[in-house]
């Protein structure tokens, strides 16, 4: 993969490109949010891995800028800010997944094969369709009787594995791993507010309900 680094600490930026390099992976590495902005934006990358405390512009408006043109690419925020809020701050940013310091590099490795699958996935021309509601992941536009939804990053991924699975009960443990790609946290009620957060978008106002729950099972979308 082309993987742009952003990362203010050299050693640790040195020390994560060298690995990855071991692994056939092409890395260019930045030191500031704003380069990396800048970069990430004009310069066609496969993967951005992305630090939080930055020069210039920090982690999260980084994030946010670059899904604001480039909804498919891969980001992957690796940081010492490792609590809750920060993670949920990360990923509604538009991130893909959230790595906290210090990491393991097997689990890296892991985390970016994983992104690289989901990339893989989307293809040109894939179409979704349940009832009258219609995904396009490529241009990454969700339809539903023929009104445009509009939907952030992580609703979009969110309805996505639900529509690829239709008619299939999908576990919180499993929606969990296939959307932010982290380990399910028993504790935090996250799947089912973005749960709520799509409904609101897709369900409110149309007289056939798509998502439903399934009691001490999980979700289902289906028409």
């Amino acid at each position: 993969m082309n993987i742009l680094l952003i990362e203010d600490e050299p050693k640790v930026a040195a020390f994560i490109k060298k690995g990855l390099e071991e692994q056939f992976h092409h890395v260019t590495p930045v030191y500031d949010g704003s380069m990396g902005c800048k970069l990430a934006l004009e310069q066609d990358f496969e993967l951005v891995i992305l630090d939080v405390v930055l020069p210039h512009i920090n982690g999260f408006e980084v994030c946010k800028q670059i899904r604001k043109f480039k909804k498919e690419l891969p980001i992957l925020m690796l940081s010492a800010l490792g609590t809750v809020s920060d993670k949920v701050q990360g990923l509604e940013n538009g991130a893909d997944d959230y790595l906290t310091k210090p990491f393991h590099f097997e689990e890296l490795l892991a985390r970016i094969k994983a992104l690289d699958r989901r990339r893989s996935m989307v293809l040109p021309g894939t179409v979704y369709q349940v009832g009258d509601l219609q995904m396009d992941c490529f241009r990454k536009t969700v339809t539903r009787n023929g009104n445009i939804i509009l939907l952030t990053v992580k609703e979009f991924t969110l309805l996505e594995v639900l529509m690829y699975n239709k008619n299939r009960v999908l576990s919180r443990v499993y929606i969990a791993e296939s959307v932010w790609g982290i380990n399910f946290n028993r504790g935090t009620n996250l799947i089912d507010v973005y749960i709520n957060y799509l409904r609101s978008k897709v369900d409110k106002g149309y007289p056939k309900q798509l998502i439903h729950t399934v009691i001490g099972m999980g979700y289902i979308i289906r028409d």
